[in-house]
């Protein structure tokens, strides 16, 4: 091969999953995975750093006075704007308050931030509207401020959310990434894979024998019935949304130095969404979830926690799906069908871009 074949190839494809440096925001870089974190270490974590941050919860505790308050933000970029199962204006909702909730809080009180594109049409914003506000009603915690700014047409695709939720502790709440420890046992409320498939089955056409919808829904009132149960029993709360259940565990093995083991034959997966991630070349443990909770409780209230998840309509598909280990710190391994085991890794790239 001449030098000019050599340069030549070395302008060609490049890896579609990168994972090094990079010049410039790849879409990836917001998938809640590997380039996720390294944004957040290289560029956030680095330009705010301070106490609160680098906790690296769901959201922010503040002490004021004597309240516990809980604060955290997020933004809405889903497309499209309706799926089955719900639209951006009740996931926005939904995807605050339930990252509120996985602090051990209540919420109160939501800020609604909209970037909409000119030409989006009113009834569509009107539909928005409506749907953020029963959602924000069914939890009881009220849209009190908020802010509208407009792009040009063609800068915006519709309309993107930002929304920040205010909470208060709730009772005995103590839950922390850094809370996990050896011996601990790892639950979910449900099916994993239920967002994702549902809003990538319309962006693909896909079509299955039963409906798949999104699992979107507000996880307040099941984080406060465990709590009630368990109370200090409950070490760390968080759910798998961008990234899914592999990204998640692995941010909660790495903050806390331990080791995390996945039984396959337990995690609660539906045929309809194996099928679909099959044909979508997808793993479901990546894909993103929006009324899951991963729960890591204390192994003498496991069984009392999965008690009180089967008995909400939110956990009727509860299971246990792992432990917290001392072996390899910092890393997620599964156990297989078949009885090997393999690592888990952080999502690397964005295979279902755009998805909250």
């Amino acid at each position: 091969m001449s030098a000019g074949d050599r340069s030549d190839l070395s302008r060609g494809p490049r890896c579609p999953l990168p994972i090094a440096d990079h010049p410039t925001v790849l879409l990836a870089h917001g998938g809640g995975g590997r380039l996720s974190r390294m944004l957040l270490d290289r560029v956030f974590l680095e330009a705010f750093r301070n106490p609160i941050l680098e906790t690296l919860h769901d959201g922010a505790l503040l002490d004021l006075g004597d309240a516990r308050v809980v604060v955290s933000t997020d933004s809405f970029v889903i497309r499209p704007l309706f799926f089955p199962g719900g639209d951006i204006g009740s996931l926005a909702v939904h995807g605050t308050v339930n990252d509120v909730a996985m602090c051990g809080a209540k919420p109160v009180g939501l800020c609604a931030g909209f970037i909409l594109e000119e030409g989006l049409p009113m009834e569509t914003l009107w539909q928005i509207a409506c749907s953020m506000q029963e959602a924000a009603r069914e939890v009881g915690a009220s849209i009190v401020t908020g802010d509208t700014k407009v792009v040009d047409r063609g800068k915006g695709d519709g309309v993107f959310i930002n929304t920040t939720g205010l909470g208060v502790l709730l009772p005995g709440a103590d839950v922390s990434p850094l809370r996990a420890r050896a011996g601990d046992v790892v639950l979910v409320n449900g099916s994993l894979g239920l967002h994702g498939v549902a809003v990538m089955s319309i962006r693909e056409g896909l079509e299955f024998e039963t409906a798949l919808e999104s699992d979107s829904a507000p996880l307040c009132d099941l984080v406060r019935c465990i709590l009630e149960r368990a109370g200090n029993g409950i070490h760390v709360l968080r759910d798998p949304t961008r990234g899914g259940v592999a990204s998640a565990l692995n941010e909660i093995a790495a903050q806390a130095r331990v080791g995390i083991r996945l039984d396959e034959r337990g995690l609660p997966i539906r045929e309809e969404v194996r099928g679909a991630c099959e044909i979508l070349g997808l793993d479901p443990l990546y894909v993103a979830n929006e009324g899951k909770c991963l729960a890591i409780v204390a192994r003498e209230r496991a069984d009392e926690v999965l008690e009180t998840l089967h008995a909400h309509p939110l956990g009727d598909e509860a299971a246990i799906i792992g432990e917290v280990v001392d072996e390899h710190p910092g890393r997620v391994v599964l156990r297989t069908r078949i009885g090997g085991t393999r690592f888990v890794d952080m999502l690397s790239g964005d295979p279902l871009p755009r998805i909250c």
